[in-house]
């Protein structure tokens, strides 16, 4: 039996007050300057560097005792990284946490944006572990900071073409670059293309934390985002023509391909494991009222 919350035993929210003070100060300038990375003290914590501790520093310097969270890992809540962090803070603080992403006050993320849309007043905290967008193209950091500060990504976009040539299209998949507020080249997190466009002008903040790298960056509400793309090459997610969920039917929302339980396939189900159970129950709730 997990030991149950013991308030002597922690400070609340495990942190100590000054280093979550210092973290919600640098997530501010980060909210000020979109997409700009913000360098910050990162914390030790008892999960290892590179398993969310960036992400999970920024929701234990936000979350308040009145807060709901919620946490998912690849769109799945019950991951043994979900459920680890989620006890963690449960432990830590007391706070309730769900699986609902309309009740959750703070949600905790990694590679995935949740299908339901995001209200006002909800913050989006992902884990990253590569913040810096142009470390692919710049490996110094020093020029990465400079080629910022003087918006040159003519190597971004070289890189760009040059994928268009040799392949025919821009093929990167996750953590495809975008441009936020028409300033800074930004790393949405490791995310699928699919979930780009969730962050063009939502009402929700999204805050991005990179435990390991030391750094914070935000998109603020009502913020554009934009990915990189040519005029006679535009930006795509990913196509799921023709498929939908093995378990609730939709079609509409991001799809894992897997195998079935004696290797038949493949089979295609909902990522967002919370949405399918919620799109499962209004299904069964629609044919029980037409009974």
């Amino acid at each position: 039996m997990r030991p149950k919350f013991n308030p002597p035993a922690y400070n609340f929210a495990f942190l100590e007050e000054g280093s979550k003070r210092e973290i919600r100060r640098k997530s501010l300038k980060a909210v000020a300057i979109p997409g700009y990375q913000v360098p910050f003290a990162s914390r030790e914590l008892p999960i290892g560097r590179g398993w969310g501790t960036g992400g999970l520093q920024l929701t234990l310097s936000i979350i308040g005792k009145r807060d709901v969270l919620k946490v998912i890992d690849q769109g799945n809540d019950d991951s043994v990284n979900a459920v680890s962090i989620r006890r963690l803070v449960e432990e830590t603080s007391g706070i309730r946490t769900t699986e609902d992403t309309a009740e959750a006050d703070v949600i905790q993320s990694r590679h995935r944006i949740p299908e339901e849309k995001l209200r006002a007043g909800q913050i989006l905290v992902l884990q990253v572990p590569q913040p810096e967008p142009l470390r692919k193209v710049e490996r110094k950091e020093q020029l990465s900071r400079r080629k910022h500060a003087e918006m040159d990504y003519s190597a971004m976009w070289l890189t760009l073409y040059e994928g268009i040539v040799k392949w025919g299209d821009i093929t990167l998949g996750a953590d495809y670059p975008v441009m936020v507020h028409e300033r800074y080249i930004m790393a949405p997190s490791p995310i699928p293309r699919w979930d780009n466009v969730k962050l063009h002008q939502a009402e929700h903040l999204t805050l991005f934390g990179a435990g390991r790298e030391k750094k914070i960056y935000a998109v603020p509400p009502f913020t554009n985002v934009k990915p990189l793309e040519f005029e006679d090459y535009r930006f795509k997610v990913e196509s799921f023509a023709g498929k939908s969920c093995r378990h609730c039917g939709s079609a509409g929302t991001f799809l894992d391909e897997v195998a079935g339980e004696y290797g038949e396939g493949p089979l295609y189900q909902c990522s967002d494991t919370a949405y399918c159970k919620k799109m499962q129950q209004a299904g069964w709730q629609q044919k029980e009222a037409a009974l």
